[in-house]
């Protein structure tokens, strides 16, 4: 798979080069909540502008409806991009238009543009792989003899057009980012390394459903797996426990029952809460409870685990040798029910682990707990990408990458 360092290497002063980032950021208004995404992909631009490429940014915002859409306009982007990099970003007002052709026309050498949102375009998410096709065609038209830059880890995971087609329309390389995070990757899943142990899985987040895959690969890898959030509380049904209004899903019954047991005949310790914090409703200044896990009343939801929760998960990773988290631990955006989350990510910062934030929820709490970043090994921009990874798929827009080696 070629890389960042064989692109460089071609001097690439004068060329453009097409960069595809993942700048989906949390937005409140037109503010940006959480800018981790943003830095991540700064490494990469830096040194594309350093050695004197015309780079162009494409990347994509939210989930419009394959139109333009104020409200998810990459202009607050443009304007962050403009603030760390120190250099004046110009966003184009179109993805392929006539003023997207114009904002490439007028780079110079070692400057940076971003195109508009690409999923304004409805061929970019579309199933149709012709009209993936042609979209990456004129995606590669705006930038004639340029390279493709693969360095938005949060959709490798998707066969789209500025992720798949557009690898296959120009000379690809991995980007540094998408590198970083295949390599932890690696690392988790046991490939080419041997896994230092105890390893110990952290899941969390609001639903079973979304970790089935991950769930049942891991069982086969892992010493530990810790089991907090909302997914929880079906895990606690499924043990024939009553959770009240907890959120439950209860197609997922049989499913869950099916890990319980393979993790018992596999000999991996399957931590579920002890107590939980049960509150009257899903509010954050609603009243609250800390009860057994085993006896939430009825008419009331947990929202967090509770302290004795906290003091057994941490426990269990305190002798971990890898770790992988994946999910808060309660609602972590009220501050009544951040403390489960806080405990698991204070314990990692503690850790003498390898100890990988599997992106998501998970990487936006280490921020608004305001946690010190360089206190994990790695936290991951892809939540999803790294989920599928562990799960045993093959990333699309990483396979392809290694089509032209």
């Amino acid at each position: 798979m070629k890389n960042l360092e064989d692109l460089l290497g071609e001097d690439v002063s004068g060329r453009y080069v097409l960069v595809r980032s993942d700048l989906n950021v949390p937005l409140d208004g037109e503010t940006i909540t959480d800018d981790g995404r943003v830095r991540a992909a700064l490494p990469t631009l830096k040194r594309l502008a350093e050695a004197g490429a015309k780079v162009v940014v494409t990347a994509h915002l939210g989930r419009p409806k394959g139109e333009p859409d104020p409200k998810f306009s990459l202009a607050p982007v443009a304007a962050k991009l403009t603030e760390l990099l120190g250099v004046d970003v110009p966003l184009a007002g179109d993805l392929v238009g006539e003023s997207a052709k114009a904002t490439v026309a007028g780079l110079t050498d070692g400057q940076v543009a971003l195109l508009e949102n690409v999923r304004f375009d409805a061929r970019e998410t579309s199933k149709v792989e012709a009209e993936r096709q042609e979209l990456a065609a004129e995606l590669a038209a705006l930038v004639p003899g340029g390279a493709f830059v693969s360095d938005g880890f949060g959709v490798v995971h998707r066969k789209q057009a500025s992720v798949y087609e557009i690898a296959r329309a120009l000379p690809a390389y991995a980007g540094g980012l998408v590198l970083a995070e295949v390599d932890v990757l690696k690392k988790l899943a046991g490939k080419d390394t041997v896994l230092a142990r105890p390893y110990v899985v952290v899941l969390g987040g609001a639903k079973v459903s979304d970790k089935l895959g991950v769930i049942a690969n891991l069982l086969t890898k892992v010493d530990r797996l810790l089991i907090g959030g909302g997914m929880a509380y079906t895990f606690l049904k499924a043990q024939g426990h009553e959770v009240g209004n907890s959120l439950l899903q209860e197609d997922q019954l049989d499913q869950v029952r099916g890990f319980l047991a393979e993790a018992e005949k596999r000999g991996v310790e399957l931590i579920l809460p002890v107590d939980v914090l049960a509150a009257t409703g899903f509010a954050a200044d609603a009243e609250f409870d800390v009860v057994d896990a085993t006896a939430i009343p009825a008419g009331r939801m947990g929202l967090d685990i509770g302290p004795k929760s906290r003091e057994l998960f941490a426990g269990k990773l305190a002798d971990a040798a890898t770790v992988f988290w994946n999910g808060p631990m309660g609602v972590f955006e009220f501050e009544s029910f951040a403390g489960g989350t806080r405990a698991v990510a204070e314990a990692l910062v503690k850790s003498e682990a390898f100890t990988v934030v599997g992106g998501g929820d998970s990487a936006a709490a280490v921020r608004q707990l305001g946690l010190p970043e360089d206190g994990f090994s790695h936290i991951s921009t892809g939540g999803g990408a790294s989920l599928e990874y562990l799960e045993g798929k093959e990333l699309p827009g990483v396979a392809v990458l290694g089509e032209n080696d």
